[in-house]
């Protein structure tokens, strides 16, 4: 007769995965009864319903250890080679066969168990993403529940009081905006004109000769990322066979960008941990070796993550180097006005290779210097050496731009226009980068002397007074890194960065013992 059979189904769904558990029993009249007929049965609906990936295991128990010894009916799939354990339980794995025939060469009293698993999802081969390396460090803090917790991980400003600030001035410009009822029209590709001519001469000064003569092609982008990333399509696009040398140490996202738009990349030296400053003759000695005409990323004021900048003297060493070697300067300029309180001193190592003729890139971003974070404001500036190279080229970076996004935001670039364009605003805004650069200044004063007073080695910490921006390296590895997270609770990142836009007066002398205790005490 045949054996009387009992279905469970349990399934867990979501978008990505859909798992379905079968479990049949059957109890069996002793050797008359037949298990295979079911378990082709299942196997059928599977093939029918085309479910990809499927695993099934049959598990027979018996009565006994040695099991029946009658032949079962051949169906058309094959089973594996089976085994019995000691409990006289054989499990059986089962999947196509391409056309063999289904056996179960011995026959089975007793109760039948099979298990179906089905994997339908497509996306099994996606494998899991590490956590981004800045951002990540702030979800670890957020998840810190002690009170003397510092996050001096990502780069953003903070007050005394250690809270995220809305600049004055802008909170002035979006009232204007609102007073103007502006609409909310998409923007051209290329992006809000009165933005692209006020970043162009806020960056190279509005009487510089290439503004007049119409050799700069400047395109609104998603703030520094968005805008380094559209110039590297174009290295990509137009300049196939180049390559880009970048700092080592470098903004992390520096790599990520060049990789995803396929630019090749190498590292030239920059960071010399024996002074903890800017290794000059390695840089210029990578840069001369690097292939004639590549593209050498360079930070135009408060270097990432070092806070290094070469003095003017070496920045026209390294122009002379990048003119003989042919190379393609291209700047990130992330924080013009906010390094030094000047709008005009941090923009100098731009202009200075500008002056001499060359043709240049230059990535801009208000995130930092205006607190944009959120609203995603940047720019491509290319300079050309003629104004019809500018106009080719803007139309390609439009080209390039309109599959990638379409069009930017409008919001931060209104922003912007108005405060650079308004003269009251404009002194108002200079008045405020030189207060945050002014707080940040004082705290990395501090932070020196705490540290000078504290440490008995002898160290020299002067260093931290040579860096200059948001941010300062403390040479301190990874392994002290993470003792400074770990007993501290100061969260930065694992190769020894702080920002010390999230550290106030208030905290230096706790940040001090963090890192004299990490420095002396952890290899």
């Amino acid at each position: 007769m045949r054996p009387t059979l009992v279905a469970e189904w349990a399934s867990s769904t979501s978008l990505f995965r859909s798992r379905k558990a079968c479990r049949i029993y059957s109890a069996c009249a002793a050797r008359s009864s037949d298990p295979a007929w079911f378990v082709f049965v299942v196997l059928v609906g599977l093939k029918q319903s085309a479910m990809a990936g499927t695993v099934i295991s049959v598990a027979f128990a018996s009565p006994s250890v040695s099991p029946a010894t009658r032949e079962c009916h051949k169906v058309p799939f094959e089973v594996s080679k089976s085994e019995i354990n000691s409990s006289g339980v054989g499990r059986h794995v089962l999947g196509r066969g391409g056309g063999s025939p289904f056996r179960i060469g011995k026959k089975y009293s007793g109760r039948v168990t099979m298990t179906v698993a089905t994997n339908v999802s497509r996306f099994e081969g996606v494998t899991m993403a590490p956590p981004d390396p800045i951002l990540g460090v702030t979800e670890a803090f957020k998840a810190d529940t002690n009170e003397l917790k510092l996050n001096l991980g990502v780069g953003a400003y903070r007050t005394e009081e250690l809270q995220p600030y809305v600049l004055r001035v802008v909170k002035k410009a979006e009232t204007l905006l609102l007073e103007k009822g502006e609409n909310k029209e998409y923007l051209p590709i290329e992006g809000l004109a009165a933005f692209n001519k006020a970043t162009a001469e806020l960056l190279l000064g509005a009487d510089n000769p290439v503004i007049k003569e119409g050799r700069v092609a400047t395109v609104q982008g998603l703030s520094g990322t968005g805008s380094l990333r559209l110039a590297a399509a174009f290295i990509q696009r137009y300049f196939p066979e180049a390559k880009a040398l970048i700092s080592s140490p470098s903004w992390g996202n520096h790599k990520n960008i060049f990789n995803d738009a396929r630019v090749p990349w190498s590292e030239y030296r920059y960071y010399d941990p024996r002074t903890i400053g800017l290794d000059f003759e390695g840089m210029i000695a990578d840069v001369k070796a690097a292939p004639d005409g590549s593209f050498v990323l360079l930070h135009g004021c408060a270097h990432n993550p070092t806070g290094i900048d070469p003095t003017p003297e070496q920045w026209e060493k390294i122009a002379d180097v990048i003119q003989e070697k042919n190379h393609i300067p291209f700047f990130d300029v992330a924080y013009q006005g906010f390094a030094s309180g000047n709008l005009d001193t941090d923009a100098s190592s731009v202009r200075s290779f500008v002056s001499r003729g060359l043709e240049v890139l230059v990535a801009q971003s208000y995130s930092k210097n205006l607190g944009l974070y959120a609203e995603r404001i940047g720019a491509i500036n290319v300079v050309c050496a003629s104004p019809d190279a500018a106009t080719r080229v803007k139309s390609q970076l439009k080209r390039l731009a309109r599959p990638m996004y379409s069009n930017p935001p409008i919001h931060g670039a209104r922003i912007v226009a108005n405060v650079v364009g308004n003269p009251e605003l404009f002194n108002e805004w200079k008045a405020e980068m030189e207060l945050m650069a002014g707080r940040i200044k004082n705290v990395r004063q501090a932070l020196y002397d705490s540290l000078s007073e504290k440490d008995k080695s002898g160290k020299d910490w002067s260093f931290i007074l040579r860096q200059i921006g948001m941010f300062s390296f403390t040479g301190l590895n990874k392994v002290q890194s993470e003792n400074m997270t770990n007993k501290w609770h100061v969260y930065m990142t694992k190769d020894g960065r702080i920002s010390l836009a999230g550290l106030s007066l208030a905290k230096c002398e706790y940040l001090t013992d963090a890192i004299i205790d990490s420095f002396h005490n952890v290899s």
